[in-house]
């Protein structure tokens, strides 16, 4: 009698088996039969209550019954992870050859575009990036660069001054990365050639000035550097920015502090219908300022200026952003619009290279 229960208990078991649709389904039909409170889990605990002829008999068959179960579930389990798997790979499957479809993208901001022109350009001319901190003491922003207590850079309504620190010393937000160049000849020997990107900041608001900005500047120092090597740098540079092959440019004297003698760079440029046109024209663009470094600022880094000189120049990179990607306002660059970034911004695969294409 208890053989024709557990016959008929293995069909019904097989055919729950069977039936089993999914993995849920499945581990409750083990549960069922060989859980704790199992029906053929509870045979197994009735053996104790059988005779001995009873039990000989019902125990093999009990764990044939067990090891038939096992070995059904197994594969119905391995059989509905497949099928599972398949469905899976087939709902996320993608069409290589399908155009891609057009989904929302960032944008690279036109500053940060720039940048990786500018650091690409000078990279092609031999000099390397460096940088400094934001914050900056009195030497390093004013004293190395010879400029003197009264000058008019040093007021409060220019410069971001900042409370004396532990030791009294007066720190200042940066009004310039000229002290990148300070820290970069006193930490190390001629020859220098680097340029020096990064945020200023000073005290102004309006459509072409900002309290914070950016700025790059160069620095290059050997013992055979002269004028007309700062004027076929800049050359160069001015050139392979604006993508243009003829560019008029004239230096103006000028002055700076910590450099002698000075110059303002033009380009030439022409304005039609509202906008500008750089390279040839009757009108000129004053872009960036440069000159020879003054004597004062070698010696104050601790280098020989009797055998040592080279040229410095800076620009504004919004400034140069401004004029070639033909933005009229300096403020939008800091209001985070993304209608703004999606019409000046640019996609981050387009990588300025000099082969390639400042643009893209």
């Amino acid at each position: 009698m208890a053989t024709d229960h557990a016959e008929q208990l293995e069909a019904e078991l097989l055919d729950a088996i069977d039936r089993a649709d999914d993995l849920k389904a499945l581990d409750a039909v083990r549960v069922d039969a060989l859980g704790k409170k199992g029906r053929v889990t509870a045979l197994m605990k009735s053996l104790g209550a059988m005779s001995p002829d009873e039990r000989k008999a019902m125990g093999p068959r009990l764990n044939r019954l067990k090891d038939t179960l096992n070995a059904r579930l197994a594969d119905k389990k391995a059989a509905l992870e497949a099928a599972a798997l398949a469905e899976r790979l087939e709902a996320e499957r993608v069409d290589v050859t399908l155009p891609m479809a057009e989904r929302a993208q960032g944008r690279v901001h036109p500053v940060s575009q720039v940048m990786d022109e500018l650091a690409e350009i000078f990279a092609d001319l031999g000099f390397s990036v460096a940088e400094g901190p934001d914050v900056e003491d009195d030497f390093h922003n004013f004293t190395a660069l010879n400029i003197p207590e009264h000058h008019p850079a040093r007021q409060m309504h220019d410069t971001f001054y900042l409370p004396p620190d532990a030791t009294g010393q007066t720190r200042v937000l940066r009004t310039h990365t000229s002290p990148v160049q300070i820290r970069t000849m006193i930490g190390a020997k001629p020859p220098f050639r680097i340029i020096a990107p990064g945020r200023t900041y000073r005290a102004d608001w309006d459509a072409t000035h900002t309290p914070m900005f950016h700025q790059v500047e160069g620095l290059l120092v050997d013992e055979a550097t002269h004028m007309g090597h700062l004027k076929g740098c800049l050359e160069a540079f001015t050139k392979a920015f604006f993508e243009v092959d003829d560019l008029k440019m004239r230096f103006r004297p000028s002055y700076f502090p910590f450099t002698e003698p000075s110059a303002e760079l033009d380009i030439g440029c022409a304005f039609e219908d509202g906008q500008v046109k750089v390279g040839q024209g009757d009108d000129w663009l004053e872009i960036l300022g440069c000159g020879m470094v003054h004597p004062r600022v070698l010696d104050a880094c601790g280098i020989d200026s009797t055998r040592y000189q080279g040229f410095a120049f800076g620009c504004g990179i919004d400034r140069l952003a401004m004029l070639k990607y033909g933005m009229t306002d300096l403020r939008p660059f800091f209001d985070s619009d993304l209608r703004w970034m999606r019409h000046y911004g640019f996609l981050p695969l387009d990588l300025p290279s000099i082969a390639g294409g400042m643009s893209q």
